[in-house]
């Protein structure tokens, strides 16, 4: 069940800990895309507090909000881009899309295998998307103070399983938030020198979210008849003259042939 949109917006711009998190991920997404110009950039869920850094060289962003949360206006200083839908029925034109984000989306849909096949639907070809979902192993999927501890959290296996049944290419895997989801002003203090511990030492400290990168690809299609072409036999010897009997042989023949056939022959001889 889908968050409402109200208490998304108070974490994320209202309270310490939302906003740590936010710089979080969004430092980790820009990193992993540094360069979107030209490119139509689309969030779905509550993604547009990553959003923020693509809209000045991206050729359009989207912020998708599924009816069940709700939808706010977004950007605050700027023309609104957010649109409200619905979790498998996106009001975008198939493989358009060239970078899709994806956070508080996938956890809390009752449909995910659908909203998988909606994603694998707008992305073009050769086109990325990014998964961020709680971690099963980590601290803030097990917290209710966070969105991130509604929905069912994911091991990394299996979001990497689902998203492969899907079609999707995994091409980096990565997790982060490993401050504690606590407001108090030691933890929000230390967060920094946290998150740089975590990511020297994935495997002591658990992040509380997964982020997964894909990517669509799809095989070149074949044009119509042309493996019919290509079986066809090379005709290389055409134009050829056929070979011609041996001079013994033609004498043989004559020879087989009734008398009154050879008494013509000799006749036109």
């Amino acid at each position: 069940m889908h968050l409402d949109v109200l208490d998304l917006r108070n974490f994320y711009y209202r309270s310490a800990l939302g906003r740590a998190a936010q710089k979080v991920i969004r430092d980790e997404l820009t990193a992993m895309w540094p360069q979107t110009k030209g490119q139509m950039v689309v969030g779905f869920g509550f993604a547009v507090p990553l959003l923020r850094p693509f809209l000045k060289d991206a050729r359009r962003v989207i912020g998708l909000m599924p009816g069940p949360q709700g939808v706010m206006p977004w950007p605050a200083d700027g023309k609104n881009v957010s649109v409200l839908c619905e979790d498998t029925l996106w009001p975008i034109e198939t493989g358009h899309v060239d970078r899709l984000v994806v956070m508080h989306g996938l956890e809390t849909s009752e449909q995910p295998s659908n909203l998988l096949d909606e994603a694998w639907r707008v992305l073009g070809p050769g086109g990325r998307a990014v998964f961020i979902v709680p971690n099963r192993a980590g601290l803030w999927s097990r917290s209710d103070a966070t969105p991130f501890g509604y929905g069912r959290p994911y091991s990394l296996g299996q979001l990497e399983a689902q998203l492969r049944k899907h079609q999707f290419v995994t091409e980096r895997t990565m997790s982060t938030l490993y401050q504690p989801p606590s407001s108090r002003k030691l933890w929000r203090k230390s967060a920094g020198l946290l998150e740089k511990v975590g990511h020297n030492l994935p495997v002591i400290a658990a992040g509380g979210v997964l982020i997964v990168e894909v990517s669509k690809q799809m095989a070149a299609p074949t044009r119509p008849g042309l493996t019919e072409a290509v079986k066809r036999p090379l005709r290389a010897l055409e134009g050829i003259a056929k070979p011609q009997p041996k001079p013994e042989t033609a004498r043989i023949a004559v020879s087989k042939r009734p008398a009154t056939e050879r008494s013509e022959t000799r006749r036109r001889i």
